[in-house]
């Protein structure tokens, strides 16, 4: 159980990280967003960054076999990695439409579970 409560707080995690590092890319249509300085989107970022972290410690905490969770820091990497990767590209074909899912995409994606297969691997 312990390790779907910290890939569903990785996933929200994510989402909020995705939007923090781009959203603000694809705010310029809204003038209040466009209007602001580079200091004012770097605030704005680091706001929405605060909830990344509300979510990413305690799914780090919740999972770490270092304090009770299941997986090891190779492995919590790796999950936040294909989370990460994984949100984002919803966010962005979904969310954003600015980008379309291509092969070369998939195959990288592929060559991401192979990663995940070896980290995981006991040998």
């Amino acid at each position: 159980m312990k390790s779907l409560y910290c890939i569903g707080l990785l996933t929200v995690s994510n989402i909020f990280m995705t939007l923090a590092w781009y959203g603000h890319l694809q705010l310029k249509n809204y003038p209040f967003i466009a209007k602001l300085s580079l200091f004012g989107i770097v605030m704005l970022s680091w706001g929405l960054a605060f909830f990344e972290y509300v979510f990413q410690v305690p799914a780090n905490r919740i999972g770490s076999n270092e304090t009770g969770g299941p997986f090891s820091l190779f492995e919590l990497k790796t999950i936040q990695e294909a989370v990460s990767l994984t949100v984002f590209t919803l966010i962005t074909v979904y969310f954003f439409k600015t980008d379309k899912l291509a092969w070369n995409h998939l195959v990288g994606f592929a060559f991401m579970v192979i990663a995940v297969f070896f980290i995981f691997k006991k040998w």
